[in-house]
């Protein structure tokens, strides 16, 4: 699958790109048809320790599912967006096998 990693306002580093990758890597284990995704990595100004937003977009054919998550780490964030993003396509998967 094809991931476009966006940092917004801040330099990535090489292992939170391949961290990324790898988390919706998995995501093809329960829908094969993902054809790409972006995500957009964003640090909010603000006293919070929970500044870091994630923002994953996944598009499938006919579809697209976007999930946005805040947390204090970016890794903690990517966990709970790909675990949305499972229960979505398995829904998703679940619901084109029972029209077809």
């Amino acid at each position: 699958m094809k991931v476009n990693v966006h940092a917004v306002n801040f330099n990535i580093d090489k292992k939170l790109v391949d961290f990324v990758q790898e988390r919706l890597d998995k995501l093809e284990k329960y829908y094969d048809r993902v054809v790409s995704s972006d995500i957009f990595l964003k640090v909010e100004n603000t006293s919070d320790k929970e500044n870091k937003i994630v923002e994953v977009k996944i598009n499938v054919p006919g579809d697209e599912f976007m999930v946005k998550k805040q947390s204090k780490s970016f890794e903690e964030a990517v966990d709970l967006s790909v675990d949305s993003l499972e229960r979505l396509l398995l829904k998703r998967k679940d619901k084109v096998r029972a029209h077809s």
